[in-house]
């Protein structure tokens, strides 16, 4: 997919429109849960069983659309995907129990699967080492202000019109979003001269320490991220007291101060390489530098008795992830390149968003055994600090690996 730059820059834009809207659709469920779960009258145990659900198939599935990507014209399957998951979102205003709206659930990770492996291989392409740091962090910044904006509009629409409208109306608008990406894209084959000779199997991707440094590094990440994605809006509300409307401003603020960071530390990571810093050493201190910290800040949010105290705590956590999301995508392109990018990244995403099928369960059923979310910030903490050690000690020197001197 090699475009001129300006048409790389609308379809970068593109892509962080989309994932802020992939991310939009996955989280309003979070956002409607308190109404939804007195509605059907779900247990915290079920409600915990559909927020794992999308990750179900979001994350099986992952593996399948790296392959494709890799394959494929990127233009028309991200537009299958984005046209998947949108009718997901939409038909999920229109069913009336615990089993409909798993199906919906299943198919709007289906959908959603294809974004970031298509992304990756887009991004590898088109941006040198020295910039793909904030371009990864644009998209990233799309996917903090997908939640941001669920969180904040979506609760004070729920509150005004009530959860099945706003599913509707979101999964019908972001229909509009294939209009622009079919004009300004092509649907050059995904697979070209760079890639044909040199592209390395599934096996040998798996074989390489890298890959598993970044798919257990991404596990944790997965872990925390779609724990605060699923229970904060619960958490404030049941546990801290906050009304809706109220958990709709205040709750949006972490994931309004990540988009700000991930972009920071996408831009300046990239200034420290210009101006000569080695790569391995400025990604790694991003890496597991906003792991630990994120992890930090997150164990007094959850021991502090002020409710503003514990969302300023939760904001400074989310503000250190930033920093460690703004690399992490950098890292995987540069050691896959684009011989290998959309078949690592799937792996990686899926590996990584089996945290988002354990946290939701396991925080279910921690808050219903012990009445409290104390627990379940300490677990997130815990996971935080394995993953900054994987990326301490599993990844080497980042580098692009040389799979065609490898196959040969």
């Amino acid at each position: 997919m090699s475009i001129h730059r300006s048409q790389a820059n609308r379809v970068l834009l593109l892509l962080v429109v989309a994932v802020g809207i992939n991310y939009i659709d996955r989280g309003l469920l979070s956002v409607s849960a308190p109404v939804i779960q007195q509605e059907l009258g779900l247990s915290a145990t079920k409600l915990g069983v559909l927020f794992s659900a999308f990750f179900w198939t979001y994350a099986s599935f992952q593996i399948v659309a790296g392959w494709i990507v890799d394959r494929y014209p990127l233009k028309w399957v991200y537009a299958a995907g984005y046209l998947l998951w949108s009718l997901a979102t939409a038909a999920t205003g229109v069913i009336n129990g615990f089993t409909q709206l798993l199906a919906t659930r299943l198919m709007l990770g289906i959908g959603e699967s294809v974004a970031y492996p298509a992304t990756s291989k887009i991004i590898v392409r088109e941006f040198p080492e020295a910039q793909r740091g904030f371009a990864n962090a644009l998209v990233d910044a799309g996917s903090k202000i997908g939640p941001g904006l669920s969180t904040l509009a979506g609760g004070l629409l729920v509150n005004q019109y009530g959860w099945r409208a706003l599913f509707i109306g979101v999964g019908a608008a972001s229909l509009l979003w294939l209009l622009p990406w079919a004009l300004w894209t092509t649907a050059t084959p995904a697979r070209d001269a760079r890639t044909t000779t040199s592209s390395p199997t599934l096996l040998q991707i798996l074989a390489r320490r890298e890959s598993w440094g970044t798919y257990l590094g991404m596990f944790a990440l997965g872990y925390v991220w779609y724990f605060l994605l699923s229970w904060l809006p619960s958490y404030l509300v049941k546990e801290r007291g906050f009304s809706l409307s109220s958990m709709a401003v205040l709750g949006s603020v972490p994931f309004w101060g990540m988009a700000a960071a991930t972009l920071i530390g996408g831009w300046t990571s990239d200034a420290w390489i210009r101006s000569g810093g080695n790569p391995t050493r400025v990604r790694k201190t991003y890496l597991a530098g906003g792991l630990l910290l994120c992890g930090a800040a997150m164990i007094p949010a959850a021991l502090v008795s002020n409710g503003s105290v514990s969302v300023a705590l939760l904001t400074a956590s989310c503000l250190m992830l930033g920093l460690y999301t703004s690399n992490v995508w950098a890292v995987t392109q540069t050691l896959a390149g684009p011989e290998a990018a959309g078949r690592w990244s799937g792996i990686q995403n899926a590996i990584g968003n089996m945290g988002g099928v354990l946290s939701p369960v396991i925080t279910g059923w921690v808050v219903e055994s012990t009445g409290s979310f104390l627990l379940a910030f300490l677990l997130a903490a815990g996971v935080l600090v394995g993953g900054a050690c994987c990326y301490l000690f599993l990844l080497g020197e980042i580098k692009p690996i040389a799979w065609g001197i490898e196959n040969s």
